[in-house]
């Protein structure tokens, strides 16, 4: 017996939403049943976190989606814990144990590597990882149980803290705070350091706690959204314009507005500037990016002039949901 299902209608929703992943998603299944609670067309995210990390994961809806890219390139900051003495297949607690040594070192000894792991560094991307290699994810190759070469990346610690230790008992540890360039593998730097102190080791907790502008204390679990009514899902989505915190602003009237959303472009009397955010005066409305050369205001990414309305206007929350024999 076919038992109905209800399927959920879609509609425009704009706007970013601080996630704080849960353990044990990916960042794709995350963002789909974010997507699917706020029954939103069109969403994405600003940059995956592996599905035995928590933390900060902003996921953009609608206009979003045009600035997500932005944030790729922003630091990030996150706390995790390094087991010492177990070095694992994958480099995290999903793997199998390959190696089983002594933890001997001193809390000196730990400061002093850790000195060694700050400022400009570089990493050899894990092979449990997503980055590709002859249009072939790296964890791929792993699984089949194949290592290919890889060439060392250059990547910024800007600041590493030592939050808690513990070198001896049954299961010896740091707890450290990372603060880094974006394309830093937290699980190669563990791993690394654990090297570097002669015992080896991984990454048995991983959390994100900052990435660029936005903070864990901003976040919402999806255990929290799913408990909300529709007004109060939309009402946590963050404007769009959060995501060009950076950005100079610049105004203009309908007329240049109107211009402006065309792909022309205006001159006025603007400093050159690489990165500004262009509003609509009347009413106030984010309209896009653009850059100021020579006095000239040359349009990067555009929203749309019905994703502007719908802006303005409020995405409905009453809309009825359908259902459908399958």
């Amino acid at each position: 017996m076919n038992v109905p299902r209800t399927r959920v209608q879609r509609r425009p929703v704009h706007g970013v939403l601080l996630l704080d992943k849960p353990l044990g998603l990916s960042s794709n299944q995350a963002l789909q049943k974010a997507k699917w609670l706020l029954r939103a067309e069109k969403a994405g995210h600003t940059g995956t976190l592996d599905p035995l990390a928590t933390g900060v994961l902003p996921l953009c809806f609608g206009a979003g989606t045009k600035f997500s890219q932005l944030h790729l390139d922003a630091d990030k900051t996150y706390e995790t814990t390094v087991r010492l003495g177990l070095k694992t297949s994958t480099g995290d607690a999903e793997g199998d144990v390959i190696s089983v040594r002594e933890v001997s070192c001193s809390a000196g000894k730990v400061m002093e590597v850790l000195d060694l792991f700050m400022g400009a560094i570089q990493q050899v991307p894990p092979m449990h990882s997503a980055l590709k290699k002859n249009g072939k994810a790296l964890y791929e190759y792993a699984r089949e149980g194949e290592t290919v070469e890889r060439e060392a990346r250059n990547v910024v610690i800007h600041d590493l803290e030592l939050l808690d230790l513990q070198l001896q008992g049954d299961a010896p540890f740091l707890r450290l705070r990372v603060r880094c360039s974006k394309g830093t593998y937290i699980r190669t730097l563990g791993e690394d350091i654990a090297e570097a102190l002669g015992c080896g080791g991984h990454l048995s907790c991983l959390r994100r706690v900052v990435t660029g502008p936005f903070d864990a204390s901003q976040c919402v679990s999806l255990l929290a959204l799913e408990g909300m009514s529709e007004e109060e899902r939309l009402g946590a989505l963050l404007a769009v314009d959060v995501l060009l915190p950076d950005h100079t602003q610049v105004g203009l009237d309908s007329d240049n507005a109107g211009r402006f959303l065309s792909g022309v472009r205006r001159r006025g009397p603007w400093l050159d500037c690489d990165h500004v955010a262009v509003y609509g005066e009347h009413p106030r409305a984010l309209l896009g990016t653009a850059h100021v050369r020579g006095g000239e205001l040359i349009p990067g990414r555009l929203l749309s002039p019905i994703e502007i309305q719908q802006i303005l206007e409020k995405s409905p929350v009453n809309e009825p949901l359908l259902a459908e024999q399958v």
